[in-house]
């Protein structure tokens, strides 16, 4: 499960979504665990069938994303607001000239914005943010993206002064 979720990482929240899998402690799973072996100890789950649903959800993450070169541009042409879900220490590391860092107090805000307002979520590599756009997609916000590769992919293809870093 743990290569699964690396590789697509919006797995556990299809996962979770479609069959209450992988979102407590009660129904979680083990990094170590096969898919087959987690769809054996919930209710024998067809594993075609996750796998699908598993596809699926890989679909719709990708078009919610898109590149960080399209996000530069919509920005530039004031179509979208990048917001940054970063930790503050993150965001003091690097940030992107122009992002919004996300606080609560901007977590209740967003729904208030202009529905055409495109909003692009962004994170370190991609994975937060397109749990970010996921989430306010599932709350209502239709115009939502994330941005694909991160703050990461950001620095290596269109700002090379903004700097990279690791997490520790």
């Amino acid at each position: 499960m743990g290569a699964l979720v690396s590789q697509f990482p919006g797995a556990q929240r299809a996962l979770f979504r479609a069959y209450h899998i992988g979102g407590c402690s009660s129904c979680g799973f083990r990094p170590d665990e096969t898919l087959t072996e987690v769809c054996a100890r919930n209710g024998n789950l067809p594993v075609d069938e996750v796998i699908q649903t598993l596809q699926k959800a890989q679909d719709t993450d990708a078009n919610m994303e898109v590149s960080v070169t399209e996000a530069a541009e919509l920005m530039k042409a004031g179509k979208a607001r990048l917001v940054d879900v970063r930790t503050r220490e993150e965001w003091e590391a690097a940030h992107i000239e122009g992002a919004t860092f996300m606080t609560q107090a901007l977590m209740h805000e967003l729904g208030s914005w202009p529905k055409e307002q495109l909003i692009i979520f962004t994170c370190h590599h991609g994975r937060r943010s397109l749990d970010a756009a996921a989430y306010f997609a599932g709350h209502g916000l239709e115009n939502v993206r994330s941005m694909r590769g991160g703050i990461d992919a950001w620095s290596c293809e269109v700002d090379p002064n903004v700097p990279r870093y690791e997490l520790a």
